[in-house]
């Protein structure tokens, strides 16, 4: 049986820490950041972490069990 790969998209939008967490990025920092408050701004910049409820199919697209 051939090796599983990993997807792309998944292996450039999420890292696991080292406790087994998964990190993402904030969205809607890329563009269009006039209109948003230098406060709004800088929350959007801190990761965050992946919920629980969405961690198996991440898991699963970076195929890890």
């Amino acid at each position: 049986m051939p090796k599983m790969k990993t997807k792309s998209s998944a292996k450039k939008r999420f890292k696991v820490t080292g406790t087994g967490k998964i990190k993402r990025k904030h969205a809607f920092k890329s563009h269009i950041l006039t209109k948003k408050s230098k406060k709004r701004k800088l929350k959007l910049t801190h990761d965050a972490l992946v919920h629980k409820a969405d961690e198996s199919n991440i898991k699963q697209m970076l195929t890890l069990k």
